[in-house]
């Protein structure tokens, strides 16, 4: 349909707008495009379904919703891109991947599409009498999020599915956002008027081997220190909007949201907040040690299957030489959906010392399966909700462990197994200890 070869450009921007309708020959549904390129798409029952399935991976209501319209709009767009005959156009991707998609929808409004070297922004927005494109600055003073396009995308829900479409209002380019628009310190945003927007979705096709970013000072090196203690204070759920702390300059967010690995844990901290608050109960280590468990748990000793019996092989061969009264105790996690209801299976081991009890945490295969899924992650997380061990199973790993800690009395801890967007968490306390070392 478009090119991407450069010509001379005669466009005039006012001409009168006049609709016409064909049919997507790939996918046999209707799309309008306006004489000024101004793209109206209806968006796919199918997408609808499959960005709210994927909402639900966030921590709260306002990003869900966030995260829905984002990634309606990203689908929507991305589809149209890549049934054009444009090779360049045909091979558009999500940047950075669709894995890192969560991170970012945690925190910030706006998705990008790679086309080439180029990169494009969509900003989606409900309201129709909206007058302004409202960019996160984040998109244009991040390095790794700046694009050269950014297109203001206005979504209609109707409450009839099949009528629910997309309209791309206009773009302009990073260079004219930065030059034009004006900055809002008060949720840090560029703002440009509508009006200023360039409505013709040919030129922006037609200029994508032109360089249209301006210069992005380099951000400050924020210490790991700095990153955690950020980390620790925005990883809770019930903060709605982390990026709009007035406490943390801006330059310092985005140092901290410019490390994938930092963004992938405060994504994941923001996620396993929601869990422990809603599922997660706490496990009494100090019944434990009286031979009475906790729902789900049960000691190994009671376990007589050959799974089981490979169970309390290993747990046992691999751990530290216990002192005094030892008591072994294990639970089945289900992995669900994630690895097609795979199962693994924690294990927690109890050792009474002077100073309280020394723990032993290893997470094994389960249901016959000889090693762990790779990339499953087994977390020791603080009182604080600080992460002081973590480890994640390689290819082949019969089984993975943390390193024996000591918990005193009346303290608390946290057990978290997770893989990709999945976890679970396991709360547990020692109120007191009920055997005296001799």
């Amino acid at each position: 349909m478009f090119t991407n070869s450069k010509v001379n450009l005669n466009i005039k921007l006012n001409v009168n707008v006049i609709m016409y309708t064909f049919y997507d020959k790939y996918n046999n549904k209707q799309t309008k495009l306006a004489l000024n390129n101004q793209l109206l798409l209806q968006i796919p029952t199918s997408i609808q379904q499959q960005a709210w399935k994927e909402a639900q991976k966030h921590s709260h209501k306002i990003a869900q919703y966030n995260a829905y319209l984002n990634r309606v709009c990203l689908y929507t767009f991305l589809e149209w891109l890549n049934d054009q005959s444009d090779e360049v156009l045909s091979n558009s991707s999500i940047y950075p991947s669709e894995e890192g998609l969560y991170s970012i929808l945690e925190v910030v409004n706006g998705v990008a599409i790679g086309i080439g070297r180029r990169r494009i922004i969509l900003i989606p927005y409900e309201n129709i009498d909206s007058e302004s494109l409202r960019v996160p600055q984040e998109w244009i003073d991040i390095p790794t999020f700046v694009g050269d396009y950014y297109l203001a995308v206005e979504i209609d829900l109707e409450p009839n599915p099949e009528e629910c479409t997309l309209t791309i209002q206009g773009f302009a380019t990073h260079r004219q956002i930065k030059q034009l628009s004006k900055y809002e310190p008060r949720d840090r945003t560029y703002i440009l008027p509508i009006y200023k927007l360039t409505k013709s979705l040919t030129v922006m096709l037609l200029t994508l081997d032109i360089q249209m970013r301006e210069e992005v000072p380099e951000l400050p090196i924020l210490s790991e220190l700095d990153a955690q203690n950020f980390l620790d204070m925005l990883g809770a759920a019930s903060i709605y909007s982390p990026r709009l702390r007035v406490d943390i300059p801006f330059a310092q967010w985005a140092a901290l949201v410019n490390n994938d690995e930092w963004r992938q844990q405060l994504y994941q901290r923001r996620i396993g907040r929601l869990v422990t608050k809603s599922q997660v109960k706490t496990n009494n280590l100090s019944k434990w040690l009286q031979n009475t468990f906790d729902n789900g748990w049960q000691s190994l000793n009671t376990l007589f299957s050959q799974e089981s019996g490979n169970l309390v092989y290993s747990f046992r061969h691999h751990e530290i030489a216990a002192k005094g009264i030892s008591v072994d105790a294990i639970k089945l996690i289900d992995l669900e959906m994630q690895l097609s209801n795979q199962s693994v299976a924690l294990l927690v081991g109890l050792t009474p010392e002077n100073d309280g009890i020394a723990v032993r945490v290893q997470l094994h295969p389960a249901k016959g399966q000889t090693y762990l899924p790779p990339d499953i992650k087994l977390i020791l997380i603080s009182q604080s909700d600080s992460i002081i061990q973590e480890i994640q199973s390689r290819i082949q790993d019969n089984f993975i462990q943390l390193k024996r800690f000591i918990c005193p009395p009346g303290k608390r801890f946290k057990i978290q197994v997770g893989i990709d967007e999945f976890s679970v968490t396991e709360e547990f306390l020692i109120e007191s200890l009920p055997f005296t070392q001799q």
